[in-house]
Parts: C-alpha cells; sequence; structure tokens
C-alpha cells in the first residue's frame, strides 16, 4: 500500500478541501470536486489525478515537487497536466523539468502556462479562475475561483416561455452571466495580497496564509519577507463575508497546540465560528 503524504480534509457546502501547509516544508492543496490543486510543495498519491494545478510562487515548499508530480502522471499514462504559474517563472520552470528529464531519462511532458494579475482563466463552462497579485519576495499571485451562472435579465422575467423563446430567435440576448465567488487560495503574501483584491473577502471559501501570531514577532520584518500576522486577520474582522476561513502556513517555530492556543485566544467572536486553524 502507498503511504501518502500528511494531509487533511474538511467538506462545506458540496466543496472538499483537502492539503497540507507549514511554512519552510510544504504546501499542497485540491479541490476534488472542482478537478484543481494549487502548490506543488509536496505531491501526495492521491492527488496525482488532478489535472490542473495553480502555483502561486517558485518557493520550494511551494513547488518543489512539479517533477515529481508530472513524472507520476507519466508513468501512470495520465494526460500531461495543466500548471499555471507566474509568467516570471515559466521559462525557469520549463528549464528545471529539461534538466531533470536529463537526470531521470524520463520526458517531463506537462502545460506550463504563465499568468499575471487581472486574467481570467476558463476552467469549463461553470468555473473560471481570476488571478490577483500578491506581496511576497518573489513573483506571487493569488487565485479565486468563480462558479458562473446564466440568468434572465429583470427586464424579461415577466414573459411568458414562447416569448422569450421568439426574442432568443430573433437574436435578442435574454440572460446574464452572475458570478458568485467561490474558493480563493491567496498563497503566501503580506496584507495588501488581501486589501488590493476585495472580492477574496467574499469567496465562500478562503485559503490564506497566517504564519506568525506572537506579540514579539517585528511587524516590519513579517511584512519585509512577504507575510502575515494574526493582528492583521483581527484588525480586518469586519472585511471577512467569507462562509469559512482556512488559516494556513503557521511558522514551524512553534507546536500545534501552541498555535491552537494562543491564536483562538484572540480571535474575535465575529471570526470565531467561521475560521479553521490547518494545523
Amino acid at each position: 500500500m502507498v503511504e501518502n503524504l500528511p494531509f487533511q480534509s474538511l467538506h462545506h457546502d458540496g466543496l472538499t478541501i483537502e492539503g497540507y501547509s507549514r511554512a519552510a516544508v510544504q504546501s499542497y492543496w485540491r479541490v476534488p470536486e472542482l478537478k484543481l490543486g494549487f502548490d506543488l510543495g509536496g505531491s501526495p498519491w492521491d492527488f496525482m489525478s488532478l489535472p490542473t494545478i495553480f502555483i502561486t510562487h517558485a518557493h520550494l515548499d511551494h513547488m518543489a515537487a512539479l517533477p515529481v508530480y508530472v513524472a507520476r502522471r507519466r508513468m501512470m499514462k495520465m494526460a500531461p497536466p495543466t500548471i499555471y504559474l507566474p509568467e516570471e517563472n515559466v521559462e525557469w520552470a520549463d528549464r528545471l523539468l529539461k534538466v531533470w528529464q536529463r537526470l531521470d531519462r524520463g520526458r517531463m511532458i506537462c502545460n506550463l502556462i504563465g499568468v499575471k494579475p487581472g486574467q481570467e482563466i476558463e476552467l469549463s463552462r461553470d468555473h473560471l479562475v481570476t488571478v490577483f497579485a500578491t506581496q511576497h519576495t518573489v513573483p506571487s499571485v493569488g487565485y479565486l475561483v468563480w462558479q458562473r451562472r446564466r440568468k434572465l435579465k429583470l427586464e424579461y422575467q415577466s414573459l411568458s416561455g414562447n416569448e422569450i423563446r421568439d426574442l432568443r430567435k430573433s437574436g435578442t440576448e435574454v440572460t446574464h452571466e452572475v458570478r458568485t465567488p467561490l474558493v480563493c487560495y491567496t498563497g503566501d503574501t503580506a496584507p495588501p495580497g488581501l486589501d488590493n483584491y476585495p472580492p477574496l473577502y467574499d469567496a465562500k471559501i478562503l485559503i490564506t496564509e497566517l504564519t506568525f501570531f506572537r506579540p514579539d514577532h517585528r511587524k516590519e520584518k513579517i511584512y519585509k519577507f512577504g507575510h502575515m500576522h494574526l493582528d492583521d486577520i483581527i484588525e480586518r474582522a469586519d472585511k471577512f463575508h467569507n462562509e469559512l476561513i482556512i488559516a494556513m502556513h503557521f511558522s514551524t517555530r512553534y507546536a500545534t497546540n501552541q498555535i491552537e492556543r494562543a491564536v483562538m485566544k484572540k480571535i474575535p467572536a465575529v471570526l470565531k465560528d467561521r475560521i479553521k486553524l490547518w494545523l
């Protein structure tokens, strides 16, 4: 039996969030219902079936398993995966895979697609992903998955089915697209990564970093290295309209019980029932 790398699972309103994240160790996530994953710091065997991965930045704990994931899919005769990553990283990621191809003597086949803030990516008829800027020490982005539906325009809602059909036949567009933010993943970021993209505060599920929490952690140093402190979450408590907030990427300096005790003691009541510490 193949032993997986560790990961937790959580179900919320028809979606499953699975993954693991600790600063400087590994971060990897998937949403099976959407057939996509975020980051490749590790590659659990169970995650291999994902056809699409969105990488936030090129630090080892978020991207080191790229060759493993690509090679395993080829070994199992799966289609080459599609991997989105900051456009600044595409050339070097391609070189990395070519080096491993020489070392491993096995072809590393995948679709590497560079992205930049403001871009929209079509996933399916029902879902798309928007890319937004985050603030880290290397080029980095976050991703928001949207559900989209076609709904009848307000001015036509009183018409009969036959009248609507006739309008369609005449070439009139009777519907409009309605988007609902489903899952947002920030990766590593300082606070501007949240504030500069307001839709993330409305995502049904928000997965965001919370690397530091102790009062003696120096904020200027935390921000310099592109991370967040618990106080940054608390200061924005009223902005979070998310149904579920997953706080991840905690520093490895502290044990799980230390983190849980310290963070939950300070989290305000407005967030306490909606926040999940990924430990």
